[in-house]
């Protein structure tokens, strides 16, 4: 089953704003539903979804984090690489 979702294209700076629809599964319409932020329209999910990153964003993400909240994400991750690594022979 499918949905139809306006998305809203700008099309030049001070222009306005053009309309497009686009169709997308209900799997995908609710996937960007759990992604949207309050006060997020569809069309700011989608591009901040599509936006190129670099590794530099992530910089200072972690200043904030007292020591021992570090500790136990640390943990946590190095419980699931272990889970993760498992080898077939």
């Amino acid at each position: 089953m499918f949905i139809s979702v306006y998305v809203y294209l700008k099309v030049g700076v001070g222009v306005g704003m053009g309309v497009k629809t686009i169709t997308i599964s209900i799997e995908a319409y609710e996937a960007l539903l759990r992604l949207k932020r309050p006060g997020e329209s569809f069309s700011d999910v989608i591009l901040r979804l599509a936006k190129k990153r670099s590794l530099l964003d992530l910089a200072g993400v972690w200043k904030d984090v007292d020591g021992e909240e570090l500790d136990r994400v640390l943990k946590e991750i190095r419980e699931a690489w272990l889970k993760w690594d498992t080898r077939i022979e």
